[in-house]
């Protein structure tokens, strides 16, 4: 029987496969997968949960599997967020620092804290706020400034921001498969940390998962995130355009693209075709590979045209000394890198999660399908946290200079629907304006605003 108190799990919920994954933590922070299992995903599309009953269905069928073949129960468990509803932003904060003192984690924290204060549309929240670098009275590119001493602290932060209905259905279908939700963590970021080097990240590179619903991108410069992306475009939708292209099922498509697709429709035998069985009663399809890659390169180049624009955008085209590594399941069709290197003039390499699993739990060829859920356990103790910071329309006293810890009591509340939510998954929630229904000096007392 394996030790449950060394486990960490997590799930990947994506638009064709729910992905959960266990593995052993030590204590000097490396992380050994144990076992994964996968089950079919019917209902989620683009990285949006839309059938919950569906959803929680496939979440037990592979929590199941992997429960019975590793003889374990699953512990508290990290999932990925991705979706067409996500984007970043970049927020620049400031304070003024006593001359006479130095700078501290406190200082750090508090402007850790003001960046979550930003505008944002009421069903919209916070994710992850990722500190870039400090500049200390304008010396710009410092990474840890404590212990200098200045008048101006400034820092920049890597805002990601997420949709509230999409936490809340990940919260939904997480506890109805009988789960302990331990964080979300945007799925880019834990991909990246899957199949990226500390080199590369230094040298500057993009991180690029073709999934099936979304492609994910996340660019870094001098070991610092610099930009992610979710882009609305997977490999289902080359499989629909076979689909259409070659009037065969939607099953069918997605095996020519698996077992006979090309990225590069110039690179493939023209002399060469596959035969489809056909409806009951109707002959057989003969669909030349030459056509086949052609399809495939025409939708592939639409979303590598979005990866390019993502990284010009970014402004650090020309810093990326690593260039692109690309992962997912999309990474693994025929010839996408040479594509990917023809369309954007980097250099292209395969990502592989092979560091944290042997090819006995997985074959090697199929690893880049599970670079998410393991850069999940990767990234865990990087990223995520049980508690999304929410913004406060005013800080109280306490907040403003820092104190002793304390022993601290719980009031009791009233057992609304509400504090269930809180007390179940960690989650702040709050409302700025139902204390106006009080009295009007309620809006000062220290609330939670929801954005």
């Amino acid at each position: 029987m394996i030790q449950e108190s060394k486990l960490i799990g997590a799930i990947d919920i994506g638009t064709t496969k729910v992905v959960a994954v266990v593995g052993r933590k030590y204590a000097h922070g490396h992380i050994e997968v144990l076992g994964v299992e996968k089950a079919l995903s019917t209902g989620v599309k683009r990285g949006v949960i839309l059938n919950i009953e569906e959803t929680v269905s496939a979440i037990r069928k592979a929590v199941s599997a992997l429960e019975n073949r590793l003889d374990i129960t699953m512990p508290d468990v990290y999932v990925g967020m991705a979706g067409y509803s996500m984007k970043s932003l970049t927020n620049r904060c400031y304070k003024f620092i006593d001359p006479n003192e130095e700078i501290t984690s406190f200082d750090l924290d508090q402007l850790l804290r003001d960046s979550h204060r930003i505008a944002l549309d009421a069903s919209e929240k916070v994710i992850h706020v990722i500190p870039q670098d400090y500049s200390v009275d304008h010396e710009m590119g410092e990474k840890n400034p404590i212990g200098m001493s200045g008048h101006r602290l400034e820092g920049n932060f890597h805002v990601v921001i997420g949709r509230m209905a999409s936490i809340k259905n990940i919260e939904k279908c997480i506890h109805r498969a009988g789960l302990t939700l331990a964080g979300v963590i945007l799925e880019s970021l834990a991909s990246a940390h899957a199949v990226l080097t500390e080199e590369e990240r230094e040298a500057g590179v993009v991180m690029v998962d073709i999934g099936g619903g979304t492609t994910d991108l996340a660019l870094f410069h001098d070991g610092i995130i610099r930009h992610t992306a979710v882009i609305p475009f997977g490999g289902n939708v080359v499989t629909n355009d076979i689909k259409e292209g070659c009037s065969v099922l939607f099953k069918q498509a997605e095996a020519l693209k698996v077992q006979f697709g090309s990225a590069m429709g110039n690179m493939a035998r023209e002399d060469m075709v596959v035969a489809i069985p056909g409806i009951p009663g109707w002959e057989p399809k003969e669909i030349s590979f030459r056509n086949l890659a052609c399809i495939i390169q025409a939708r592939m180049e639409e979303i590598i045209d979005y990866v390019a624009h993502h990284i010009e955008a970014s402004g650090f085209y020309d810093k990326l000394g690593a260039g692109i590594v690309v992962t997912g399941g999309g990474a693994m069709l025929k010839n996408i890198a040479s594509l990917i290197k023809l369309k954007t003039g980097l250099d292209v390499r395969m990502g592989y999660p092979g560091d944290y699993f042997s090819s006995e739990i997985v074959p090697a060829a199929e690893m880049p399908l599970y670079a998410t859920v393991v850069g999940l356990l990767v990234s865990s103790g990087v990223y995520a946290s049980p508690r999304i910071m929410e913004q406060k329309l005013f800080d109280s006293p306490e907040e403003i200079a820092p104190k002793k810890e304390e022993p601290t009591t719980t009031r009791p509340k009233s057992p609304t629907k509400k504090t269930r939510v809180v007390k179940e998954s960690g989650y702040i929630t709050g409302d700025l304006f139902g204390s106006l229904k009080k009295s009007i000096a309620g809006i000062f007392d220290e609330k939670d605003m929801e954005m």
